[in-house]
This record gives C-alpha cells, structure tokens and sequence, in this order.
C-alpha cells in the first residue's frame, strides 16, 4: 500500500458524496480510506488520493464562486500553513480565498499564472493509532 506521504492528491467537488463514492469503488478500483459523506470521502487507487468534497464540506466553501469553471484542483499538504502563506505572499503571490477550516484541516487557494486552482492543505492533528 502507497504511504500517505507518497500520495498525488487531487479534489473533486462533487453534488453527492456517496455516489461519487459508490461510482469510483464499483467502476474504477477505487478504496475509501475515509468518509464523512455526505460532505467528504477519501479514497485512493495506487498512488492518487482522490477527495470527494459535497456541497457542505470545507473544500467547496474554500471556492468562492462555484459557478465559475475550474473548481478541481491539485491538493499540497504543508505541515505549516500559515508559514506557507506568508512565503508566497512575501514572493508577491495573492490568494483566491482566505483560509477555511474544516474537520480535516485547514485550506487557502492560490492560482497559476493560467487560473488553474491549487489547494494549500494543512491536516488536523489526528490522534495516534494504536
């Protein structure tokens, strides 16, 4: 099994969690490794992580305008967040959004130089498993 370090993540906002989750498990070798449908689902195949985010979890709220196109985006997990903002802000970068908060960590969007959209991620502390 892939470590969770090696993952390629990618988020898709999604209508309904359950049957995104349903369609990727039957039809395309998808595992869930997570879900808190109906607002997110993890689930991976081989090295990508894909995220399934429904209407009410914090990935489609980090999207300030769902009605304009291009809301997937790449996902980047950052240890430190706030340390990450303010190392692009200092290279002249702006964001897409604020930060939001949800229960598995917290999240800002920032665009390439095309408008393509990329997640800055920082997880939840998580308790340890036994």
């Amino acid at each position: 099994m892939t470590a969770p370090e090696q993952f390629a993540g990618v988020r898709y906002l999604v209508d309904d969690v359950q049957k995104a989750v349903d369609f990727y498990t039957a039809h395309l070798g998808f595992t869930v490794r997570m879900s808190a449908a109906p607002a997110f689902a993890d689930v991976v195949r081989g090295p990508l992580r894909l995220l399934l985010s429904g209407p009410a979890s914090s990935g489609a709220r980090a999207t300030p305008d769902p009605t304009v196109p291009g809301r997937n985006r790449i996902h980047l997990i950052f240890d430190d967040l706030d340390a990450e903002i303010n190392r692009l802000r200092t290279a002249g970068l702006t964001f897409h959004s604020d930060v939001v908060a949800g229960p598995g960590g917290r999240q800002i969007l920032l665009t390439d130089p095309d408008g393509n959209l990329i997640e800055l991620f920082e997880p939840a502390d998580r308790p340890a498993e036994a």
